[in-house]
């Protein structure tokens, strides 16, 4: 077992009724967990069944494999599960309070301020923002044999979020800010759990206190002067009786929604151009849908003008889904697939193990775009088949940002650029954080 897992007597009674794993001594499976988790979950699920025990970093965790399970915990009829228990031991230290941190009546009451940020009125204006960005971003790319994607769109990426969250360009400030989000996300999978001197937890309450630090200082000119960015849209919302944030509130949101805005969409985009680099045909077609638009700058009725970049997306989502393990806590003894689950225990879902099982998709590894149009639909098997963005109460509030971002960066891309990677190239993926291109994705980039 390891000195790390700590075993209670329902702990073992579970492990004694259901079929598990422990790993490796002191760090169970904390090593397959963060370098292929698709392999690792698709294994043990097939040796196991849907539902299994294993020890890994420093906890025991009950995994529920598939649609079903993805439904059962989801939806989370009856409150049987916590969100805030889940993920406040991987990350609760560096986003704590975040929208997606928080559970039962106070999530439904912050996420009903915070839906003030996303109506259309204001996604018209986030978008209209974003063109010109978009536009002056990616003019400094230049074409190069080893243009390295990731760097580029993380870059693009943040300096979007904080012109359209924040209503500033950053400037030298940028490279510090940037790096103390990688560093909160990083410290969430952390083997070493304590603040040592250079390892990642430490890095990471390091730079949760400079982001602390970073959005506190803002605060008070945002609710004196009020204007259009997010940023000030949450100092200024309100719900159906007129209640608003706090200071405090207003800089976890902050914190966890910059994340959220720059981190997701770059992973996505980062996928995007990969799969669009090895299969240039869907590459031209992409382009050939957004030249045929006629016109450089989107509105949001645009998006849906561009049905095959959706299909794509899509596919990019499914392959390298960037929330790839949802965990949860239960909250009360739990009943599933003839499993009793005590209260008080972890939990995870993983959205892209079951993105990639092949009793729900034809050919799972296979990039397939089709696979999500209307005549065949793969994704509509299950409700709870193709869940990129969680489900139930807390499905991402911010979605249909995460759709007009990433459909608008790719539109302005494609009409000024053109990219590949060698031939038999395949993207290794580095799972020690949300999952992006361990060799941050070079690629040649020319301009067309």
């Amino acid at each position: 077992m390891g000195i790390l897992f700590k075993e209670t007597p329902a702990l073992r009674q579970l492990k004694q009724s259901m079929p598990g794993s422990s790993g490796l001594p002191l760090i169970g499976h904390g090593l397959d967990f963060i370098t292929d988790p698709v392999k690792m979950g698709l294994n043990m699920a097939a040796e196991l069944g849907p539902v299994f025990w294993s020890d890994s970093l420093g906890i025991t965790m009950v995994s529920m494999a598939g649609p079903d399970a993805n439904q059962f915990v989801l939806r989370n009829k009856g409150d049987l599960f916590s969100n805030n228990q889940g993920w406040d031991y991987f990350i609760g230290k560096f986003f704590k309070r975040g929208i997606m941190l928080l559970d039962f009546e106070e999530h439904r009451h912050h996420r009903g301020i915070m839906q003030a940020a996303f109506k259309r009125p204001v996604m018209e204006r986030h978008l209209a923002l974003m063109n010109p960005a978009i536009e002056r971003g990616i003019a400094k790319w230049r074409p190069s044999e080893r243009f390295e994607v990731l760097t580029a769109i993380k870059q693009l990426t943040l300096d979007i979020a904080t012109e359209i969250f924040m209503g500033e360009a950053l400037g030298p400030e940028a490279d510090r800010v940037n790096k103390a989000f990688v560093d909160c996300v990083r410290a969430g999978t952390a083997i070493v759990r304590f603040p040592v001197p250079g390892g990642r937890w430490k890095k990471g309450l390091d730079g949760r206190k400079l982001l602390e630090q970073f959005f506190a200082s803002r605060v008070a000119k945002k609710r004196a002067k009020p204007s259009d960015d997010l940023f000030s849209i949450l100092c200024q919302a309100e719900d159906e009786h007129g209640r608003r944030f706090s200071d405090e509130d207003i800089v976890n949101h902050m914190i966890f929604l910059m994340m959220a805005a720059h981190d997701t969409s770059t992973i996505t985009l980062s996928a995007i151009c990969y799969y669009l680099g090895k299969h240039p045909e869907w590459q031209e077609r992409l382009r050939r849908e957004a030249l045929a638009l006629g016109k450089r700058d989107l509105v949001l009725e645009d998006l849906d003008k561009l049905p095959d970049a959706g299909l794509v997306m899509k596919e990019a989502l499914r392959l390298f889904s960037p929330v790839h393990v949802i965990p949860r806590k239960t909250v009360k003894d739990v009943e599933f697939r003839g499993y009793r689950i005590p209260k008080g225990t972890f939990v995870m879902i993983s959205p892209i193990v079951t993105h990639h099982m092949p009793q729900w998709w034809s050919d799972p590894e296979r990039f397939d775009p089709e696979r999500f149009a209307e005549g065949r639909a793969e994704h509509k098997r299950h409700p709870y088949q193709y869940v990129p963005f969680g489900g139930g109460a807390h499905m991402c509030i911010g979605l249909h940002f995460a759709e007009m971002q990433v459909k608008t960066i790719l539109h302005h891309v494609l009409q000024r650029y053109a990219w590949s990677v060698p031939a038999g190239y395949e993207m290794p993926a580095d799972f020690t954080t949300l999952p992006v291109p361990a060799d941050k994705l070079p690629v040649r980039l020319r301009q067309v």
